[in-house]
């Protein structure tokens, strides 16, 4: 199956890691929109309507029930909500070098003597033993892709009692995720997803959510939310949804149909198959081109520390990102065998 279809590719666009690009039912929904709000049309209850498929929908994509799904508008904004809740005194671990949206939020406790100590990847799950309180870390690293030992992390977790918080922004939109085998993970939207940035997704495990203070409270957060606009009664929602901040609505306009794409192609394994293994496959085939190993992942990152890379990249149309003094070139569903073999030639060229 051609999923290419679903997009207007723009050829030499390898840039998903940073930012995705919009499927056209994410641009033809989000211009319907933009058309009712125009005409005077647009009335805020009835964006409940693209927040629940929203939720719905990522619920499917990570293989977790509806009810431990929350909505916000960034990571750093749900790994804060987690962070702020953490005791004086507690002990994190997170990996050195990790993207500073999963690692800011704890950092900023200093005053509260929360201690976050940085380790080498490899030696995560090591890192992890009795007395740390909290392990976070991207799924897939945002600077060159790697994918995290998750089953070790887990395994020394659930030895030492730590909870475990995953980013899958850099994972969820190609590789397949189960949620639930975390306490806690936080998704942004806008890159392998290809939703409109401003929207992202928290899941947490029940035995966790009963621990969590709603730091974010608001009227979105309340069990009937239009019955919640004012005070002074409180009453918050039962689930995940107690957790939600509220919602950009342009934004969530566009995510429902995202997701929802995204959802339905990994429910059904011949485009599952597709969506976890073509941007692995362009991304190899330039491996091969520069004589490098296979990596099964979409992602190529490539020491570059003056940009001589980027730039010869960038010469030929090739839209690429500069990380940790290297050159990431992500290969989504839009991209083809044309773009590899044009970033192929100009890594090749002398």
């Amino acid at each position: 199956m051609d999923l290419r279809s679903y997009w207007d590719p723009v050829p030499g666009y390898l840039d998903a890691a940073s930012m995705g690009l919009p499927p056209r039912a994410v641009l033809e929904a989000m211009a319907a929109d933009l058309d009712t709000w125009r005409a005077g049309g647009a009335r805020p209850a009835a964006y409940d309507e693209v927040v629940r498929r929203a939720r719905a929908a990522f619920a499917r994509l990570v293989q977790v029930g509806v009810e431990r799904v929350a909505v916000g508008p960034q990571v750093s904004v749900l790994v804060g909500l987690v962070a702020a809740n953490l005791p004086a005194g507690a002990r994190v671990v997170v990996p050195s070098g990790e993207f500073t949206s999963v690692t800011y939020p704890f950092l900023v406790h200093d005053d509260r003597d929360v201690q976050v100590d940085h380790v080498p990847l490899a030696g995560l799950a090591d890192a992890v033993r009795p007395g740390v309180d909290l392990v976070a870390f991207s799924l897939a690293q945002s600077a060159d892709g790697t994918l995290v030992d998750a089953d070790a992390v887990l395994t020394a977790a659930e030895e030492s009692g730590t909870i475990v918080v995953a980013d899958l922004t850099q994972a969820a939109g190609w590789l397949p995720v189960d949620a639930g085998r975390f306490d806690v993970t936080v998704t942004g939207a806008y890159k392998w997803l290809c939703a409109p940035r401003g929207s992202a997704f928290l899941t947490v495990a029940p035995h966790l959510a009963d621990r969590l203070r709603p730091m974010c409270a608001g009227w979105y957060a309340g069990e009937s939310v239009w019955a919640s606009v004012y005070g002074p009664a409180m009453a918050l929602a039962g689930d995940a949804r107690r957790f939600d901040t509220s919602p950009a609505w342009p934004v969530w306009v566009g995510t429902a149909p995202a997701v929802e794409l995204f959802a339905g192609w990994m429910d059904d394994p011949r485009t599952a198959d597709v969506v976890r293994h073509h941007g692995a496959r362009l991304a190899d085939r330039v491996r091969a081109s520069l004589s490098l190993e296979p990596q099964g992942r979409p992602v190529v990152a490539l020491p570059d520390p003056d940009g001589t890379r980027r730039r010869a990249l960038e010469s030929v149309g090739c839209r690429v990102a500069g990380r940790a003094g290297m050159v990431r070139l992500a290969f989504h569903l839009w991209n083809d065998e044309a773009d590899a073999d044009r970033a192929a030639a100009a890594l090749s060229a002398p």
